[in-house]
């Protein structure tokens, strides 16, 4: 048997002992052995098998696999720049805490620095992104039995690091595969029995047992504390939301926090915070932060504030601490504070304000006749069936979903915020609605819809996910005009550098990739056309300069409310 297709057949065979129920691969010839090894296990009913023509759709495709599961999700490339492709989703994965494992095939020693096709330097190609990575050498003939063990060896390694099974600290992981050819088997398919047989009982090779972790609370005391929840692992925030509940403590909680759906969790409460007059009379003395808050400058402000105690609770032996001001950081959310007293009337101060600022933002967007971006932001969410999946672009829509819409705690809430880039959002939901089963809505902009139209194609036996894709069209960047202070005197130049038009017809595009398409003007088709199911794309013709001019509005609402 030819060592390299052996060698596919047994890193499958471990990934999928060590829990992997997904992978994706983008084709290739020198990724063939652990292409074919894939495939067998999908026959099998080992694992579930995607195939994408496009590697960076491929990587994108897994992390949301990967953040809507909780399981590691390998993607599998080819040598050369089809490697590098996967880079975005890595850092994506790195800085979200997901379990990407990257599969590279490669050439073999002898012929790399050689200028052999499609070879580049891959060994440590993706640098302090991943958690670990490991260049395996190729295999060779004759040594069987130790190469089986090594192996199954880094395959477990892989996973076990990947989870943060002994670090509490998930991320990606690299593999680097080289291989001789042949690739192909040449007499049969290759077996994982006899000397490649894996433990007994199909258990992985190397399994974890970390002794149970003590949280400590930080310091108590009657405090006004107030949480502050952004971009996090479910389960801590999670942790947060029960915490915040059981002391009664107000929480701002970025919608794919995980504590969006508190009982304590605030509508718009980045508009509270930038209310100044508001705040200085309600400034907390506490705030406990948990995960990476990144979307709003007031919450930054606030945390950057020298007179609030900072505590960070993190969820790894990494935290977010852009101000640099956490005075103190503990692993994980404790269960509870026992003995805090509670502030009294803290809470209902926050509440009550939220309420009212919220009442004054429906009333605007209310008066508006057409479905402005940020209406939609607010009623998609509240058109949601319970236990959908709601999917956010990086750009406006997780901010104006953040602000407008009304928390629910019976939606699940996922976006690329680890390094908020806009690329591979369709693959990213494709991804998650695939794990979890639909329904499912993702809200993106026009120029996150652009640019990963290839995560539109599906290919022949892939599963169609009942996903609708909600694009807002203002015809390019509309986030500029709300971001960057004094674009007005820019306007000469606004429109080509920051604004960059695309002038395409979102809805035939859509459709020519395969997708059912309509167009939406109004609020009261939206929750129909949502009821339809997916594959499916809504395009919603917005206007840039308007949106940025509500986006003033809504913030000189709230200061009125608030007067």
């Amino acid at each position: 048997m030819n060592p390299a297709p052996q060698l596919g057949h047994v890193l499958v065979d471990e990934l999928v002992r060590g829990g992997v129920t997904d992978a994706v691969l983008a084709p290739g010839s020198r990724s063939a052995p652990v292409a074919l090894a894939l495939a067998a296990a999908e026959r099998d009913g080992r694992l579930r098998l995607h195939v994408r023509i496009d590697e960076r759709t491929a990587a994108f495709l897994a992390l949301g696999l990967a953040k809507a599961s909780g399981r590691p999700v390998p993607v599998l490339t080819t040598s050369g720049t089809a490697a590098a492709h996967l880079h975005a989703a890595v850092l994506e994965a790195d800085a979200s805490g997901v379990p990407l494992l990257a599969l590279t095939a490669d050439r073999p020693a002898e012929l790399r620095a050689t200028g052999a096709n499609q070879t580049i330097d891959q060994p440590g190609l993706y640098g302090g992104a991943v958690r670990w990575a490991a260049d395996l050498a190729a295999p060779e003939a004759g040594r069987e039995e130790a190469q089986n063990r090594y192996w199954r060896s880094v395959v477990s390694r892989a996973l076990l690091v990947a989870r943060g099974d002994l670090t509490a600290d998930p991320g990606p992981v690299h593999l680097n595969l080289a291989f001789r050819e042949p690739l192909l088997p040449d007499d049969g398919e290759p077996a994982v029995d006899g000397q490649w047989a894996g433990r007994s009982g199909g258990q992985p090779w190397t399994s974890a047992a970390s002794p149970p972790r003590t949280e400590r609370a930080a310091a108590s005391g009657p405090l006004r504390t107030l949480v502050v929840v952004g971009d996090a692992p479910p389960a801590l925030g999670q942790a947060a939301a029960a915490l915040a509940d059981s002391c009664r403590w107000p929480v701002i909680a970025e919608p794919s926090s995980g504590a969006w759906g508190a009982e304590e969790a605030l509508r718009g409460g980045s508009l509270l915070l930038g209310v100044p007059a508001w705040l200085a009379a309600h400034r907390p003395e506490r705030v406990l932060v948990v995960g990476r808050p990144t979307l709003a400058r007031s919450v930054s402000a606030l945390l950057g504030d020298p007179a609030v105690r900072i505590e960070i609770a993190a969820g790894a032996p990494r935290w977010a601490d852009a101000a640099r001001g956490g005075a103190v950081v503990s692993l994980g959310v404790p269960a509870d504070r026992p003995g805090e007293p509670v502030a009294p009337g803290w809470s209902g101060l926050w509440r009550d304000a939220a309420a009212r600022v919220g009442a004054a933002v429906d009333r605007l967007l209310d008066a508006r006749p057409e479905l402005t971006a940020a209406r939609l932001a607010r009623d998609v969410v509240a058109a949601l069936p319970p236990g959908a999946l709601l999917v956010l672009g990086s750009s406006t829509p997780v901010r104006d979903v953040e602000r407008l819409a009304s928390p629910r705690p019976d939606v699940t809430v996922l976006a690329n915020r680890g390094v908020a880039g806009i690329d591979g959002t369709i693959s990213t939901a494709v991804g998650a609605t695939v794990a979890r089963g639909g329904p499912a809505v993702a809200l993106l902009g026009d120029l996150t819809f652009l640019h990963d139209l290839t995560g539109l194609l599906l290919g022949d036996g892939e599963p169609a996910p009942d996903l609708t894709l909600v694009v807002p069209d203002n015809d390019g960047g509309g986030i500029f005009a709300q971001l960057e202070p004094g674009a007005d005197r820019h306007a000469r130049d606004y429109r080509r550098v920051f604004g960059t038009p695309h002038g395409r017809d979102l809805v035939a595009v859509a459709e020519s990739l395969g997708w059912a398409a309509s167009r939406v003007s109004t609020a009261a088709e939206l929750p129909d056309v949502l009821r339809l199911g997916g594959p499916r794309v809504v395009v919603v013709r917005t206007d840039q300069r308007a949106e940025a001019d509500l986006a003033r509005q809504v913030r000189e609402a709230a200061a009125q409310a608030l007067a």
